[in-house]
């Protein structure tokens, strides 16, 4: 922070990265994926079977939902040149809601590198136990491979993150041989894929503000726990980290999956879509969201 692309377009939301295609913009990667995953029906990523689409899941809400990044995100080493800068420090509290002072970091580290070890070793004796070469057992890495690889692959890139007399090559070999499969993979993606245009933020801005809207939103389910109605002005915001950043407009999404909210910027309607869960949403008028 400050991220002045973000604010030109209304965008209170404080995690990167974020998505536009179109006129709708899509907070947290967890929609993010999902939403590209119905653009391109026919994607190699996709999972095949019901089965298979449950383990998906099960990986998604393992490494987001159940704690693994946020023990990740505690083992970052203390000696990052990052922490001796307040300014850094203070912008991590304030994401964070927690110090981000080197001895609590430091205080922080067993537990966290315990559940950590904890996740290397689930990995290795139930998902990868039997040999396959990825998760679903397919020919080339899937979504669920990239669900459950992305926070140990992070913090084994990470310097000083992991001890490697506790968690290396020789304690989980068939997790460190997964981590070195998928970077070939990505690495050959890569060569492969188009250059992507870049574009400065004005610029974006404008393409954004200028464009059509992507998809019809999910309308909003009278059915909903919350008994919210299309329309009502409400707020949104993360549960987990960025809580003090909240995006405010009118509903016009709610389902078992997502949130949608409609915000005016120049001029415009700009639509902002959530995951359900994860996200706080909160009628900004006490009453306003009753049926009659």
């Amino acid at each position: 922070m400050p991220r002045p692309d973000l604010k030109a377009l209304g965008v209170n939301y404080r995690r990167i990265p974020v998505m536009a295609i179109g006129r709708d913009i899509y907070c947290d990667t967890r929609i993010m994926l999902r939403k590209l995953e119905e653009l391109f029906p026919n994607s190699p990523l996709r999972a095949s079977t019901s089965e298979k689409k449950a383990i998906e899941k099960f990986l998604e809400v393992w490494t987001i939902e159940a704690g693994i990044f946020v023990r990740a995100s505690q083992l970052i080493p203390t000696n990052m040149p990052l922490l001796n800068d307040p300014k850094f420090t203070k912008d991590r509290e304030d994401f964070s809601g927690r110090s981000w002072n080197k001895d609590q970091i430091a205080a922080n580290r067993p537990e966290a590198l315990a559940a950590i070890r904890n996740g290397f070793k689930f990995l290795e004796t139930t998902v990868l136990a039997d040999g396959r070469q990825w998760v679903l057992k397919t020919d080339r890495p899937t979504l669920a491979d990239i669900e459950a690889i992305w926070p140990f692959d992070w913090l084994n890139g990470l310097k000083g993150a992991l001890p490697r007399e506790l968690i290396s090559e020789k304690q989980y070999p068939l997790v460190f041989a997964w981590m070195a499969r998928f970077n070939k993979e990505l690495q050959e993606a890569k060569a492969q894929r188009p250059k992507p245009a870049s574009l400065k933020g004005d610029v974006a801005v404008q393409r954004i503000l200028s464009a059509g809207f992507a998809q019809k939103g999910p309308g909003v389910d009278i059915d909903d726990p919350l008994a919210f109605q299309h329309g009502t002005e409400v707020e949104v915001f993360p549960t987990d980290s960025g809580t003090k950043h909240h995006d405010r407009g009118r509903l016009v999404g709610l389902d078992e999956d997502e949130v949608v909210l409609s915000i005016q910027t120049q001029g415009r309607e700009l639509r902002l879509h959530y995951p359900r869960t994860g996200f706080r949403v909160k009628a900004l008028r006490p009453g306003s969201h009753a049926r009659l």
